[in-house]
């Protein structure tokens, strides 16, 4: 299984943003994009030529990252988000949102979506009733999701219901895009991609 081992806080400073990839981290005063908020490298503090492809690359990187996906994994889920019906940046949002992963992230059961996709890969999560230790399991409306007994939790995002005590969460329905706060414009990457 490959992943992506490159430095994290790399790639918060890359994009110029958080995409709080570190969790904890990020909200203190050692996060590298507040410490150095240029791009890495040697001509990092350079100048950049702004080019329409520059642009709806990085929201696509950006996006990429935010997730902890690679290239080809993100390429087939806009494949599946082009053929569905509906708008394709948002339907893209919704497939990447309702991942176990992310979704157990959104439940406040970890503190970043990579200490989410460690549990969930390790078998702490149970769908349904039934352990799932798949991260990219694609969760729906009504699905009922418990972890083993031990937990933290955090914030929950609004078409999710979380129970701490019990550690169980549900999902409500589908997210719209409006309760998504992925810092993505969803439309630069369908026009990267159609292309």
């Amino acid at each position: 299984m490959a992943r992506d081992r490159s430095p994290k806080c790399k790639q918060c400073r890359r994009e110029g943003m958080k995409l709080f990839l570190k969790g904890e981290r990020c909200l203190t005063e050692k996060c590298a994009v507040e410490r150095r908020s240029y791009p890495p490298g040697e001509h990092g503090r350079g100048r950049i030529k702004q080019s329409e492809y520059l642009l709806q690359l990085r929201e696509k990187q950006k996006a990429r990252r935010f997730y902890g996906l690679l290239e080809k994994q993100f390429r087939t889920y806009y494949a599946k988000a082009a053929k569905g019906s509906g708008i394709t940046g948002e339907e893209l949002l919704r497939m990447l949102e309702t991942r176990l992963d992310n979704v157990v992230y959104r439940l406040g059961f970890a503190a970043s979506r990579a200490q989410a996709r460690q549990l969930v890969r390790h078998g702490h999560f149970h769908v349904n009733g039934r352990r799932v230790n798949i991260p990219s399991f694609q969760v729906r409306p009504d699905t009922i999701i418990t972890m083993a007994p031990g937990s933290s939790a955090e914030q929950v995002a609004p078409w999710l219901q979380a129970d701490h005590d019990a550690l169980t969460g549900k999902i409500l329905k589908l997210p719209e895009r409006s309760e998504i706060d992925t810092p993505v414009q969803e439309s630069l990457i369908v026009e990267l991609y159609s292309k």
